[in-house]
């Protein structure tokens, strides 16, 4: 990624600003599984994440969301009991994304669907009364 890119974009990692800004008036907290890093003012009063990729909310975990929106004020690693065995792991939004859910009859799977049944009956006003 070129300067001109991390000067005037946001939309993929950090700009120069956000990273100043960071070094400046943040200190360093920690990083998550995804390689995010996250930071809190020197008073404690705001926190943000630097994404490592992509700006997209739903790539912050589920306890550094909590952390984030200040929930606690512990660590996560710190502060949050070990997963379970049937926990998944989170992942981000893949709407847009060639890993999208796409259900059958969806055109960009093909856009055929089974035939209907015959099951359904709509409903009729005048036999209800």
């Amino acid at each position: 990624m070129g300067i001109l890119s991390k000067i005037f974009t946001w939309w993929d990692g950090a700009t120069i600003g956000t990273l100043l800004f960071s070094a400046r008036k943040g200190q360093s907290v920690g990083e998550d599984v995804f390689g995010n890093k996250y930071y809190h003012s020197k008073d404690g009063a705001q926190r943000w994440v630097i994404y490592s990729g992509s700006n997209d909310a739903s790539r912050v975990p589920p306890e550094w969301h909590g952390w984030l929106h200040q929930s606690y004020d512990e660590i996560p690693e710190s502060h949050l009991p070990q997963p379970r065995i049937w926990e998944k792991q989170p992942t981000g939004n893949l709407t847009g994304t060639a890993d999208a859910y796409r259900p059958a009859g969806a055109l960009e799977s093909g856009g055929i669907r089974a035939a209907a049944t015959g099951d359904y009956e709509p409903w009729n006003p005048a036999e209800t009364e």
